[in-house]
């Protein structure tokens, strides 16, 4: 095992070992043992008491962040002409078929026509999905969302949902909200066939 640096050292004595904090003393103590130059992301992980094998057992949902990730989302909308005004105004970054972001929102008419681009998108997460919002005809309206901190998530194979809620360079309330949000979004969507302790543990 490699040795501790300065600044994990640190991190770890600000920690004790065991002791299962609060939502609002982890939020404070994320931004005291961030040691980082850049504004680095604060991540939350959640490990779920389902298998997600079972398809009754699977966990996937959206949660607008009160205070957005901190991060520059770039939004394409594709959509057809009589729609770019409304796209363009709402802050989509492009407006057309020729480039591939962070988000690309659709409407469910255009859907055919880049369903062929689903192996290059979908390894990528960057598949519009009626789910998520992002194929609707409300362009201006999910463009909004995306741009103002709205996420999407899904549990892995192990069971855990990790997400990005923020940057380091938030407040301790804003980062507490944000997990606060995205807590009570896993807990709505909690499967009825999931059995015993649905949130096992969370990690900031």
């Amino acid at each position: 095992m490699s040795k501790l640096t300065k600044n994990q050292k640190l991190a770890l004595g600000k920690i004790e070992a065991g002791k299962a904090y609060t939502l609002k003393e982890a939020s404070a103590l994320v931004k005291e043992i961030t040691t980082t130059k850049f504004d680095a992301s604060v991540d939350v992980d959640v490990r779920l008491g389902v298998d997600p094998r079972k398809a009754n057992q699977m966990v996937r949902g959206v949660v607008s962040l009160p205070h957005g990730t901190g991060k520059q989302v770039r939004v394409l909308a594709l959509c057809t002409p009589d729609k770019e005004a409304e796209a363009t105004a709402a802050g989509a970054d492009y407006v057309g078929l020729d480039e591939y972001i962070d988000v690309i929102i659709t409407m469910p008419s255009i859907m055919g026509k880049i369903g062929a681009l689903g192996r290059v998108l979908g390894p990528r997460g960057l598949m519009p999905n009626p789910k998520s919002g992002t194929v609707t005809n409300e362009i201006g309206n999910a463009v909004k969302e995306v741009k103002q901190g709205k996420i999407d998530f899904k549990v892995d194979k192990s069971g855990i949902v990790h997400t990005s809620i923020g940057k380091i360079s938030f407040n301790s309330d804003q980062i507490r909200d944000n997990a606060k949000e995205f807590i009570s979004t896993l807990l709505k969507l909690k499967p009825s066939a999931a059995k015993g302790t649905y949130i096992t543990s969370i990690y900031l």
